[in-house]
C-alpha cells in the first residue's frame, strides 16, 4: 500500500503525464504558404490534427482574422507569405480555447472560401482560406467579429433588426483556354481521305468546351471559333491575357507510317524527347510562316521570358497534367507507347500558364481519321480530357496553393 507522500507523488505524476499527453495531442501548424490565383489570394496551413475555425474581417487597418481551436504554431511566417493582397501575418494565443491568426491585407477583402481538407496521400490536414478584393461598401456590410468563440455552440440571443445583406460574389471559375490547332490558310495535316486537321481540331474544341461548361466549374475560352488563321504568338498571348489556369492545344497529326495510331500529350522542353517529337515541333512552329510571320524574332522574345524561374514550376504543372491525361486517355482510346513527349513547341511557351499539346490521333491512319471525323468518334477522347482537367484541378485544390 502506498504511503501518503508516495501517493501524492504518484497522483502528481499521473496528472502531469495527462497534461503532457494532452499538450502533445494538441494540433500543430507545421507550415504556412500563400499563392496568387486570378482574382484571389490563397493561404494554406498544414495542421497535424483536425481543427475548428471561424473567419471574419476587420477595418482600420484592413485585416482578416482566423480563430482556430487551440493549436501549437511551429511555422514561422516570413516574407514569402506576403503575396497578393496579404501584407503580413501574425499569430497569438487568444484565450485558453482559441488560437488567433491575423492576416494583414492591403485593401478591403472578403473571405471567398475557408475549409479544412482531410489527410490524403502524403498530406495531413490543411486549412485553406481564399481572400479576394471587394469594394468598400461590400466590405463594410460584412466586416465585424462574430459573437460566438470558435468551437462553442451558439447560444439563443434576442432577435436583431435585419441587416442589409452583403453583396454576393460568385466564386471565380478556373479559366481553361482551348486552342484548336491551325486554321484559315493553314490546314494542318491532311488525312488519307482528305480530312483537314484544322476542321477536326475546331470541332473537337467546341465539343470539349460544351462538356466542360456543363460542370459549371470553368470559364472556357477558344483561341479561335471559326476557320481563321491565328499566329502562334497570339495564341500564347490569349492564354496569358485571360489569366488561364490551363492551356490545351488540340491537334491531329499525320505521319509517313500509316500503321501508327493513338493519342499522345506533349509538354514544353527545349530538348526534344525523340526525333519524331523534334520534327513535329519544327513542323508546328513553321505554321506562322503561312501568315508571313518570322518566328525567329518571336522565339527570341519568348526565350527572354523563359529566363524567369517561374517557368520551372509551370513546366512541372504541365507535366503533372500530362501524367493525369495519359491514363485517362488510355482508358478510353488507344495511346502511343511513350505517350508523354517533349519538344520546343512555340505555342506552349506562356511562362506562367501550364500548357500541353494533345495529339488526338493520326489522320494518316484510316482508323484514327475515321474516329476523329465524327462527334461520336471524338467523344471518348474529349471525355477523357475533360476528366483529366477535373482531376488536375482537384489535385491542385487538395495540395493547397496553386493552379
Amino acid at each position: 500500500m502506498l504511503g501518503r507522500k508516495a501517493f501524492v507523488s504518484f497522483l502528481a505524476g499521473v496528472l502531469l503525464g495527462g497534461c503532457v499527453a494532452a499538450a502533445a495531442a494538441r494540433p500543430v501548424v507545421t507550415a504556412v504558404r500563400t499563392g496568387e490565383h486570378v482574382g484571389l489570394t490563397r493561404l494554406v496551413l498544414d495542421v497535424t490534427e483536425k481543427v475548428d475555425f471561424r473567419t471574419f474581417t476587420l477595418a482600420d487597418p484592413y485585416r482578416v482574422v482566423v480563430d482556430l481551436s487551440r493549436v501549437e504554431w511551429r511555422a514561422a511566417p516570413g516574407k514569402d507569405d506576403r503575396k497578393g493582397v496579404i501584407s503580413g501575418l501574425r499569430f497569438a494565443q487568444f484565450d485558453p480555447r482559441t488560437s488567433r491568426m491575423v492576416i494583414d491585407v492591403r485593401k478591403p477583402v472578403e473571405v471567398r472560401k475557408a475549409f479544412l481538407l482531410t489527410p490524403r496521400g502524403n498530406w495531413a490536414y490543411r486549412f485553406v482560406i481564399d481572400i479576394a478584393p471587394v469594394d468598400e461598401a461590400s466590405f463594410a456590410s460584412s466586416a465585424g467579429a462574430p459573437e460566438e468563440p470558435v468551437g462553442r455552440a451558439a447560444r439563443p440571443s434576442p432577435p436583431k433588426p435585419p441587416r442589409k445583406p452583403a453583396a454576393k460574389h460568385v466564386v471565380a471559375k478556373r479559366v481553361v483556354v482551348l486552342d484548336p490547332g491551325h486554321g484559315g490558310v493553314d490546314p494542318g495535316a491532311i488525312g488519307v481521305s482528305g480530312v483537314r486537321e484544322k476542321s477536326v481540331t475546331l470541332s473537337a474544341a467546341r465539343e470539349l468546351k460544351n462538356i466542360l461548361q456543363k460542370t459549371n466549374r470553368y470559364k472556357v475560352i477558344l483561341t479561335r471559333n471559326s476557320d481563321r488563321f491565328l499566329r502562334l504568338r497570339d495564341r500564347v498571348a490569349m492564354a496569358r491575357d485571360t489569366g488561364a489556369h490551363l492551356f490545351v492545344s488540340l491537334h491531329a497529326d499525320s505521319i509517313g507510317r500509316r500503321g501508327v495510331r493513338g493519342a499522345s500529350v506533349y509538354t514544353l522542353s527545349e530538348k526534344a524527347s525523340d526525333a519524331e517529337a523534334a520534327a513535329l515541333a519544327a513542323k508546328e512552329n513553321k505554321a506562322d510562316l503561312l501568315g508571313g510571320v518570322l518566328l525567329k524574332v518571336e522565339d527570341e522574345e519568348v526565350e527572354e521570358i523563359l529566363i524567369d524561374l517561374g517557368q520551372r514550376e509551370t513546366k512541372n504543372r504541365s507535366a503533372g497534367f500530362a501524367n493525369i491525361a495519359l491514363p485517362e486517355l488510355g482508358r478510353r482510346v488507344r495511346t502511343l507507347r511513350n505517350g508523354h513527349r517533349f519538344a520546343g513547341f512555340a505555342v506552349l511557351k506562356a511562362p506562367e500558364v501550364p500548357s500541353v499539346l494533345v495529339e488526338m490521333g493520326y489522320l494518316s491512319n484510316r482508323r484514327d481519321e475515321r474516329m476523329l471525323s465524327t462527334a461520336k468518334g471524338r467523344r471518348p477522347v474529349l471525355e477523357a480530357l475533360a476528366r483529366a482537367i477535373d482531376r488536375y484541378f482537384d489535385e491542385i485544390d487538395v495540395a493547397g496553393v496553386g493552379g
